[in-house]
């Protein structure tokens, strides 16, 4: 099989240093350590505009100081990377996504959040398109085993249709809440919106025109065109979510930590069913941003047209 070469560009917290936060059932977490942790990948460079944070990379995943860039184009010039992991701050991300792709990378990993704008975004999905190269975001829960099963529960049909979705969480919209839209489309087939409403309590405040000074939080509701409704509330909650079927819920809660299923187990006096928790399918619980890794290896493994990923991170920002 293929050994592929990754290259990471920002080498902060989330590109190479947060494994040093999270449980260690979480990791590998940084896309560092993913591609540390993935047998089909080797982590051969890197880039940062600060040689003294490039240093702690090469002491800790093994980066010569000769594969240590400032300048990402030179990079991707000399080492010809078949995976490119796109760590900055979003700013900077559509630029550096295009390189990427004109270079020849055949897939990109890029954090949360995708761009700083629609038109941005629309560029990136554009560049991937036109290169045939596959896009995953660090909207990792996508790729959670836990949630795979939890996909899987709905689309069984033994609960019966999805017909609600209700996540609960605490983050900015454009941070830590890209994982709750990302979520919603998951489970809901990644289906298009019909229409989209939102609160912002701090609207006013943030909005300059048509820019906003710093990433809101809000609520908001999404119609989906298949006819599912989805709620997304900043609760004061840790994420949350809950699919409601016809016959049953399936619930992921304490930020991927618990699974429950509640299912009819016995009949009320009129007939009803009385929903019971029953088992929970069990699966096999691995690290997302492994996982995620993973899923763009088995894109360049066939050789297929890549998944729509840049086309699923637009529509998720057009809902935020």
């Amino acid at each position: 099989m293929n050994q592929y070469k990754a290259v990471l560009i920002g080498c902060s917290r989330m590109g190479a240093f947060i494994d040093n936060e999270v449980p260690a059932d979480m990791r590998p977490y940084s896309h560092a350590a993913g591609y540390e942790a993935c047998e089909r990948t080797d982590l051969v460079a890197c880039s940062d505009l600060r040689p003294e944070v490039m240093e702690r990379v090469g002491v800790r995943y093994g980066v010569p100081a000769d594969k240590q860039y400032t300048d990402y184009r030179d990079m991707l010039s000399r080492e010809k990377p078949d995976i490119v992991s796109v760590a900055t701050q979003p700013e900077h991300r559509t630029e550096i996504v295009i390189a990427a792709t004109e270079a020849g990378a055949r897939a990109i990993y890029a954090e949360k959040a995708f761009s700083a704008s629609l038109e941005e975004a629309d560029r990136m999905v554009e560049a991937c398109q036109r290169h045939n190269v596959a896009l995953n975001m660090g909207t990792n829960r996508r790729f959670h085993p836990g949630y795979d099963q939890m996909k899987a529960v709905i689309d069984s049909g033994e609960i019966g249709a999805l017909q609600t979705l209700i996540i609960h969480q605490t983050s900015a919209l454009f941070n830590g809440a890209s994982h709750s839209f990302d979520l919603l489309q998951r489970l809901n087939s990644d289906a298009p919106a019909a229409w989209v409403q939102a609160h912002l309590p701090n609207g006013d405040e943030i909005i300059d025109g048509d820019i906003l000074r710093e990433d809101p939080t809000g609520h908001g509701m999404i119609q989906f065109a298949n006819g599912v409704t989805a709620y997304a509330l900043n609760s004061g909650r840790g994420l949350e979510v809950e699919a409601v079927c016809q016959r049953g819920v399936v619930t992921a809660l304490g930020n991927d930590r618990e699974w429950q299923l509640r299912a009819p187990v016995t009949q009320d006096h009129r007939g009803r069913n009385k929903l019971g928790l029953v088992e929970f399918p069990a699966f096999e619980d691995r690290a997302s941003t492994l996982c995620l890794i993973e899923d763009l290896v088995r894109s360049l493994d066939t050789g297929a047209p890549p998944p729509p990923g840049a086309e699923r991170t637009r529509a998720k920002n057009n809902k935020i």
